[in-house]
């Protein structure tokens, strides 16, 4: 459902009739509050018919007023994201796939996670979780991967490690192979400063830990390359050289990405024993109840759901 006065419950009413109700043989469910759902279905005229036997009602009534989220709103929305979880944990679904957020209402009503990653992570009882966003359909496919996520700038340097890298880039890694099918994964890792420190003329952060990062993931046999200039990374020749990018920093990620395929790209978490895909946008207030919102994201995070859900069955 995500947040229910954000474009989140549109978008997934849309994606759930765009596909009929399924997804490679797997039947579709919606997880929230029905009344939700229904106004959002009614609003786009929608066909209801088949809805109800859609939606896994998490109990209790909400008022969700259009472009103004609430605090009161905010156990529904945790609590669609762990009956999600407790339902796969139980093999009664095989993926799922997130609607955006309000980060700053679940965090006013005491919210102790900075978004979904980390949320997702704890309910699956992982130390680590790692965001990549996908783009497919371009003529040469972009993954990247932000080292830090939803943190401050300055806290996402501060914390710049060379074991930080190390960890993520060992999750991406098997994440390619294991999610994605690739036999021998190659891993781009940007730098930090502009054109990479120039050999620590522009910061010495390159040189002191990203390199020594990329050495030892080669020395354990890896295919890494880095520590490359931001600016050169992601032009479509670059992107022929690697099956994913690992940032440093989240806007480093997600500006490129969104700038090549802001209506189709996907967020993946990687590193939890459970699949989980989203639409790589937010709740987008300024537009919610218009019933004007784009799915085509959300489609595409359904359709990376069942990719990924069908290459992880035994």
């Amino acid at each position: 459902m995500g947040e229910p006065s954000g474009i989140g419950p549109e978008v997934a009413v849309k994606a759930w009739a765009a596909l009929e109700g399924h997804i490679a043989g797997r039947p579709l469910h919606l997880v929230g509050c029905p009344a939700v759902f229904h106004a959002e279905a009614s609003r786009c005229q929608l066909n209801t018919k088949k809805l109800d036997a859609a939606i896994i009602d998490i109990g209790g009534n909400i008022t969700a007023v259009p472009g103004q989220p609430s605090t009161n709103n905010a156990n529904a929305v945790t609590s669609a994201i762990s009956e999600c979880v407790r339902l796969i944990k139980t093999k009664e679904a095989g993926a799922l796939v997130t609607a955006p957020i309000h980060k700053a209402t679940l965090t006013a009503a005491g919210f102790e996670f900075p978004g979904h990653t980390e949320y997702l992570a704890a309910l699956t009882g992982m130390e680590r979780a790692v965001m990549m966003l996908c783009a497919h359909e371009l003529s040469s496919p972009l993954r990247v991967v932000p080292l830090s996520v939803h943190e401050p700038l300055t806290k996402a340097l501060r914390n710049l490690s060379t074991s930080n890298i190390c960890a993520s880039a060992e999750i991406i890694l098997a994440a390619l192979t294991l999610d994605f099918g690739v036999i021998a994964p190659r891993l781009a890792i940007a730098g930090v400063n502009p054109h990479a420190g120039e050999n620590s003329t522009m910061g010495r952060e390159d040189q002191e830990i990203i390199v020594p990062a990329v050495n030892a993931l080669r020395a354990s046999g890896h295919a890494v390359s880095g520590p490359f200039p931001a600016d050169t990374l992601f032009h479509d020749d670059a992107r022929h050289s690697y099956d994913a990018v690992l940032c440093m920093y989240h806007d480093q990620a997600l500006i490129p990405i969104k700038t090549l395929a802001f209506w189709t790209s996907v967020n993946i978490t990687l590193g939890l024993p459970i699949v989980r895909t989203s639409p790589d946008h937010g709740t987008a207030l300024d537009i919610a109840g218009r019933g004007s919102a784009n799915s085509k994201s959300m489609i595409a995070a359904i359709h990376a759901a069942a990719d990924i859900a069908d290459r992880r069955e035994p």
